[in-house]
C-alpha cells in the first residue's frame, strides 16, 4: 500500500492564466493527460460509509483499478492509504491489487453489487518539482463532475465544473508541500504584484461526487465533536483544537464562494459558521495560550480577529433582514421603502465579506497558519507540561469564576456589562466544547449556559439592530426602533431569572 500525501487547492477560473505563467511553472512543459474516472459503490452506498473510494481510470488505451480509505485530511492536506494497478475494464479485480487481506476480502465480496456512480472527467496537467528538500507533483485538474441518479429521467445528467490544484508529495518533508504552494499562491512576480486565491480544501472529487449524485449540495458546515487524548500533550491537543475549527472555517468560505456570483444573497449561515469557526478558533488560542509559543499566539490571535472583523457586518444585517424585520414591519409603501433600504445594505455588506474571503491573503494565511501548526506537532514536548485532565478541570473552573464575576457585574444591566457576560458565555462554552471528551459526564452539561447566550444573544441583536437603523427612511425605521425598543424591555426581564439559574449551575459545577 502506497501512503498518499497531498494538498489539494481550490482555485478561481479568473487566476488560470497567472498561475500558468508563474516561473515555477512556466519553466517546464506540462505533462498532459485525459483522464476518464468511474467511481463504483453498491446501491446502499457501503463503501462511501466507510469512506473507501473505488475508482476505474482510463487514460489513454490503459485502464488503471484504484482504491483509497479513509485517511486524515485537515487543512487541505490530506494522508490516506491508496492501491493502484492496471485492470481490464469492469474487472474490479481486489485480490490481485490490495495487499490488505481484510479488505481485499471485503471489496470482493461487495463486487456483485458494485455499479457506477458518477464519473470526473478532466484534464490534469502535471509538473514535477522540486522545493525546500522535497519532490513535489504538482497536478492541475480542469474538467467536469458528471452524474444521473437512479430513477432519474433520461436528460437529467448533474454537472459540477472540476477546478483545481493538487500539490503530491512523492519524497520529502510535508512542510514543503506548504512552502511550495505559498510560493505559487504568491503569483508569477512574486508579492510585489497581485497574488492568486489558491485556498485549501479538504473535500475529494470523490466526496463532491457523490454529493453530486445525493442531490446535495455543500450546507453550511458546523462544529464537530472534538476526542483529545487524556494523556496527550497540550500542544498536540491545541494543533487538533486548531485544525477542527480551520476545517469548519474552510468548508464554509468554500461554499460560499463557490455560489454563483449573480446570487448576491446566498445562505447566510455560511457567514455565520464562518464567524463561530473564527471565535472559537480566537478561544482555542487563548485557552492554550500557557503552551504556546509568545509570538506565534500574539500574531495569529490578531490574525483571526482581523479575519473575523470583515465578516461582523454581513452577518449584523443578515440577522436584521431575516429575523427582526419579517417580525416588526406591517404591510404598505413606506414599510416597502425600509425594507429596500436595508437589502441594499445587506447587498453591500455581503458583497464586501465575499470580496474579503476570495482575497489571496486570506488564503495565504490560512496555508501559513497550517504551515505553524505543523511546525509546532513536530516539537518535542516541553518538560514539566501538567496532565491534560488535570488542566482541563482547571482551567474551566477558572473560567466559570470569570463567569461569575462577569454575571454579577451584568446585573446592573447596562448594554457593556452584559456584552461582557455575553462573551464570557461563549468564551466557556467554546472551552467546554473543546475539553469536554476530557470531562467526568456530570460536568459536559451546559443548559443553563446555553439558555443564557442565547437570551444575551437575542439581547445583542436587538441593540446591534438599532444601531444599524439609526440612519433608516423615516417614518418606518424609527417605527421599528421602537418595537426594537420594546422587545428589548420584555427580553431584560428574564434576564434576573437567568442570572440567577446560571450562578446555581457555576455553584454546582464546583461541588462535582
Amino acid at each position: 500500500m502506497a501512503q498518499e500525501t497531498e494538498l489539494k487547492l481550490a482555485l478561481f477560473s479568473r487566476d488560470l492564466p497567472r498561475l500558468l505563467a508563474h516561473p515555477l511553472l512556466a519553466a517546464q512543459e506540462p505533462q498532459r493527460q485525459r483522464l476518464l474516472n468511474t467511481y463504483f459503490d453498491t446501491p446502499d452506498l457501503a463503501l462511501m460509509q466507510q469512506r473507501i473510494a473505488v475508482r476505474e481510470r482510463q487514460v489513454g488505451r490503459r485502464t488503471l483499478l484504484t482504491v483509497k480509505t479513509a485517511g486524515a485530511s485537515a487543512g487541505g492536506l490530506s494522508r490516506r492509504g491508496e492501491w493502484e494497478g492496471p485492470t481490464q475494464p469492469g474487472e474490479l479485480d481486489f485480490a490481485s491489487l490490495v495487499d490488505d487481506a481484510a479488505l481485499a476480502t471485503a471489496l470482493t465480496g461487495l463486487r456483485p453489487r458494485l455499479v457506477p456512480l458518477f464519473r470526473t472527467d478532466f484534464t490534469r496537467r502535471s509538473w514535477q518539482l522540486h522545493q525546500g528538500g522535497a519532490h513535489i507533483e504538482v497536478a492541475l485538474d480542469e474538467g467536469r463532475i458528471t452524474t444521473r441518479p437512479a430513477g432519474a429521467r433520461p436528460g437529467s445528467t448533474r454537472r459540477e465544473p472540476i477546478l483545481e490544484l493538487e500539490l503530491e508529495l512523492k519524497s520529502g518533508p510535508v512542510d514543503a508541500l506548504l512552502e511550495l504552494a505559498h510560493t505559487l499562491a504568491l503569483g508569477p512576480q512574486g508579492w510585489s504584484a497581485q497574488g492568486i486565491w489558491l485556498y485549501p480544501s479538504d473535500r475529494s472529487k470523490a466526496e463532491r461526487g457523490l454529493a453530486l449524485f445525493l442531490g446535495q449540495p455543500p450546507g453550511p458546515l458546523r462544529e464537530a465533536p472534538l476526542q483529545l487524548p487524556a494523556d496527550g500533550d497540550p500542544v498536540q491537543a491545541f494543533c487538533a483544537t486548531a485544525l477542527a475549527c480551520l476545517a469548519q472555517l474552510q468548508g464554509n468560505v468554500l461554499a460560499l464562494l463557490q455560489t454563483p456570483e449573480a446570487d448576491p444573497l446566498p445562505d447566510p449561515e455560511y457567514i455565520h459558521q464562518a464567524r463561530v469557526a473564527l471565535r472559537r478558533l480566537r478561544t482555542g488560542l487563548r485557552l492554550f495560550r500557557p503552551f504556546l509559543p509568545r509570538r506565534f499566539s500574539a500574531h495569529w490571535s490578531a490574525h483571526w480577529q482581523a479575519a473575523a472583523g470583515q465578516l461582523g457586518d454581513a452577518r449584523n444585517w443578515d440577522v436584521l433582514a431575516t429575523t427582526w424585520l419579517p417580525q416588526l414591519l406591517g404591510d404598505g409603501p413606506r414599510t416597502e421603502t425600509l425594507t429596500r433600504w436595508v437589502m441594499q445594505r445587506r447587498r453591500e455588506a455581503n458583497q464586501h465579506a465575499r470580496q474579503a474571503l476570495g482575497e489571496p491573503a486570506f488564503a495565504l494565511g490560512q496555508l501559513a497558519f497550517v504551515r505553524a501548526l505543523l511546525a509546532l506537532q513536530g516539537q518535542a514536548p516541553r518538560a514539566g507540561q501538567p496532565a491534560l485532565t488535570d488542566w482541563a478541570h482547571a482551567t474551566l473552573q477558572q473560567r466559570h469564576r470569570r463567569l461569575q464575576r462577569a454575571v454579577r457585574l451584568a446585573a446592573c444591566q447596562a448594554a457593556s456589562e452584559r456584552h461582557a457576560l455575553r462573551i464570557e458565555l461563549k468564551k466557556l462554552r467554546y472551552a467546554q466544547s473543546f475539553l469536554s471528551s476530557l470531562l467526568p459526564r456530570q460536568r459536559r452539561g451546559g443548559s443553563s449556559l446555553k439558555r443564557a447566550q442565547e437570551l444575551l444573544g437575542t439581547l445583542n441583536d436587538l441593540h446591534t439592530a438599532q444601531v444599524l437603523l439609526a440612519d433608516a427612511p423615516p417614518p418606518a425605521g424609527q417605527k421599528v426602533i421602537g418595537r426594537l425598543q420594546e422587545l428589548t424591555a420584555v427580553h431584560l426581564a428574564d434576564l434576573p431569572g437567568v442570572q440567577r439559574q446560571l450562578l446555581r449551575s457555576i455553584a454546582a459545577w464546583d461541588r462535582i
